[in-house]
């Protein structure tokens, strides 16, 4: 069966969405304060072996689904589309396959990217699908510093090449700005890659989370992560000393010009008696 996780925006109003759900008599239920259970009727089940496709919300703008058809999926995040704040402009996505084998060992096969569940209590898929929300999120993060270091990645080639940043003070502090605004979203976030508080509660269901980070490199794409932001951070300091050095340019040319001035006035004054 199909599993997929989907980062869809910055976050989703939790509270309006199940008050809306209620209305339409969709299943929901809370687990923990930053992830909701949703069960929907499904349309276009693409195996038939259940009459409803299981998502979870999580507040960090993130939903995973279990055991629905793409065309489910898409259906379900446009009802919920309303709910979420600063939606992007595609979402992220992650589609594995999972099976449910009642008594069996809940376990990953990295092999065939393929979950296997010992029992299909929410709690368990809760406890797997943190980890999936937290791969998805990560990946948002991963193109998001990508994309900044691209696009700026011409500036240190320049100033190796002519040793200056031959850019104007008002696109300096744009790039400024962009390079601040990723590094600021990044580490206000960066809390959403930590062991949910949901496994403080329930601990053990914390192996199954760790399962899943494990077999998704989660540790290891956020140490690669923080090295990229080092560099966002050199950059912007970069741009930061160029933009000093700018204004210190400035206002030293505006010294000389005032000595020029005040040496022109005296000697019109002392020497030439015209003032």
């Amino acid at each position: 069966m199909r599993c997929s996780s989907y980062c869809i925006g910055d976050e989703y109003n939790l509270t309006k969405m199940t008050d809306h759900l209620k209305t339409i008599d969709v299943f929901c239920n809370y687990y923990y304060s930053e992830v909701v259970y949703i069960r929907f009727p499904l349309e276009h089940s693409e195996e038939r072996k259940s009459e409803f496709a299981e998502a979870l919300v999580f507040k960090y703008g993130c939903v995973v689904f279990w055991g629905s058809s793409h065309h489910d999926e898409k259906v379900i995040l446009k009802r919920l589309a309303r709910f979420c704040q600063h939606p992007l402009p595609a979402p992220v996505v992650d589609v594995c396959k999972y099976e449910v084998v009642d008594g069996a060992e809940t376990e990953v096969d990295e092999e065939n990217d393929l979950i296997t569940l010992g029992s299909d209590a929410p709690i368990l898929k809760v406890s797997v699908a943190y980890g999936l929300s937290q791969s998805v999120k990560l990946s948002r993060f991963e193109e998001l510093v990508d994309k900044t270091i691209d696009m700026n990645k011409k500036i240190p080639q320049e100033l190796i090449r002519s040793g200056q940043i031959r850019l104007s003070r008002r696109t300096l502090a744009h790039k400024m700005g962009e390079l601040f605004a990723v590094k600021n979203l990044i580490n206000l976030h960066s809390a959403i890659l930590d062991v949910p508080e949901f496994f403080w509660r329930k601990p053990k269901y914390e192996p199954y989370y760790n399962m899943t980070v494990g077999f998704l490199d989660i540790h290891k794409r956020i140490d690669i992560l923080n090295k990229r932001i080092d560099v966002i951070h050199e950059l912007y300091m970069m741009l930061s000393n160029e933009q000093q050095h700018i204004h210190s340019s400035r206002l030293e040319w505006i010294v000389i010009l005032l000595i020029m001035m005040e040496v022109i006035i005296a000697v019109l004054r002392d020497i030439m008696g015209w003032i």
